[in-house]
Parts: C-alpha cells; sequence; structure tokens
C-alpha cells in the first residue's frame, strides 16, 4: 500500500479531500493528513505541521495554487514523495515544473476517480 499525505484535509464530511482520507483508509493506504484546523477524519488526526515523514509515495493537493507554495520546500525538499498528484483545482504549472525537475511524478487527476478505477 501507499504512503499519502492529503494536503489540505478538512474535518467537514462534504470536502472532497475528507472523502479522499476516507477513501485511501478504506483502500488500505497510510493516511496522513495535513490542514490548518485540528480535527479528525474517522481515527486520523488532521495535523498541523510539516511532520517529517519518510518513505512516501504520493501527497494529494487540496489546496488552491495560492496556498501551494509555503509547502514547496516540505514537498520538494523534506518529503520528496515519489509523485503528486493535483485534484482539479490545484494544478500548478510552478509546482509541477519544479517537482519534475527533482524527478517527481505530476498527476494532474482526481484522487477519488483514480482510487475506484484502480489507477491509483
Amino acid at each position: 500500500m501507499k504512503k499519502t499525505i492529503v494536503i489540505g484535509a478538512s474535518a467537514k464530511e462534504n470536502r472532497y479531500s475528507n472523502k479522499a482520507v476516507n477513501l485511501l483508509s478504506d483502500y488500505k493506504h497510510e493516511v496522513i493528513a495535513i490542514g490548518n484546523k485540528e480535527g479528525k477524519i474517522r481515527d486520523i488526526n488532521i495535523i498541523l505541521e510539516k511532520a517529517l515523514i519518510k518513505d512516501v509515495d504520493t501527497v494529494t493537493l487540496y489546496l488552491s495554487e495560492k496556498y501551494q507554495t509555503e509547502y514547496y520546500d516540505y514537498i520538494l525538499n523534506q518529503i520528496h514523495p515519489k509523485r503528486i498528484i493535483m485534484n482539479p483545482g490545484t494544478e500548478n504549472d510552478e509546482l509541477k515544473r519544479l517537482a519534475e525537475e527533482k524527478g517527481i511524478e505530476v498527476v494532474e487527476f482526481c484522487t477519488l476517480v483514480m482510487l475506484n478505477t484502480g489507477r491509483f
């Protein structure tokens, strides 16, 4: 299973980031939820800090482009995942270019669809 960090996680059940954390968990992926407000998604705590996590396979973004810059160093240099999923509305040409320069695969697609169709 793929260790996945969800950036932009929300405890609000109607948010796609919440649905993604739940579905990732349902598919038995190890999920780390990072958000701007403390909370829980089922039994997963939403953390506020940029925790140093090793062996991250995927970062899936649920933050608009203007809020992503504060995560550049964290994503690109500290955790260096194998891939970044830019969900609809999170596309960012600058982050994509920087990630690809570091050998990180960037996928512009929906995490929920990827999980439900076996493409995750």
